[in-house]
């Protein structure tokens, strides 16, 4: 659990910079220039460390530092705060590729409910674009609260009650399916 509080600070690093700054200061292009300077800080440190990066981390840092030129040049917040956004449908994007969610699933759930984790692939794909369509919303209010309130608070809730959702179905149904299949054994034995 540790690991992922981990992952998830690396990849909240410049969003967590910037709101915490910006409600500290009130400064949209200080905030912004600091978060595009700890994104690429974040980078070069784990290229410096021999760490191995995926596209994605590539793609992450080169938007926050377009997206935060773009703030910084224009004044207007609301390029950098879009960025979540791009994260967000490129996973869900990936995430319409068929049966990606069976290599992270346990062994009795990928044998036991194969069909079931194809279709929670897909609602989570659904799920990511929906939430990328929200912080776009949230962004183009230009209010940084609302984006705040959304990013932190919305999508992180949601992302919750997904995991526990999926969580619940897949065990009712490995249950029922377990018992229905002990229940033939059985009447086969006799």
């Amino acid at each position: 659990m540790k690991a992922v509080f981990a992952k998830l600070g690396s990849d909240f690093f410049s969003t967590i910079i910037f709101v915490v700054l910006y409600f500290s200061t009130g400064n949209v292009a200080l905030a912004t220039a600091v978060a595009v300077i700890g994104a690429v800080g974040q980078f070069i440190h784990a290229r410096i460390k021999g760490l191995r990066l995926d596209v994605m981390a590539y793609a992450s840092v080169a938007l926050v530092v377009v997206l935060g030129g773009a703030t910084l040049l224009t004044n207007d917040p609301r390029f950098v705060l879009a960025k979540p956004s791009v994260g967000h449908i490129a996973v869900g994007a990936i995430m319409l590729r068929r049966d990606w969610m069976l290599r992270y699933v346990p062994p009795i759930v990928a044998t036991t409910i194969p069909e079931y984790v194809r279709v929670a692939g897909y609602l989570w794909a659904a799920l990511m674009i929906a939430l990328g369509g929200g912080v776009i919303a949230a962004a183009l209010t230009g209010d940084i609260k609302v984006w705040t309130a959304y990013v932190m608070i919305v999508a992180l809730a949601a992302k919750i009650a997904a995991v526990a959702a999926q969580y619940l179905v897949f065990r009712l149904v490995i249950r029922n399916r377990l018992r229905a299949a002990a229940s033939i054994s059985s009447a086969m034995a006799e």
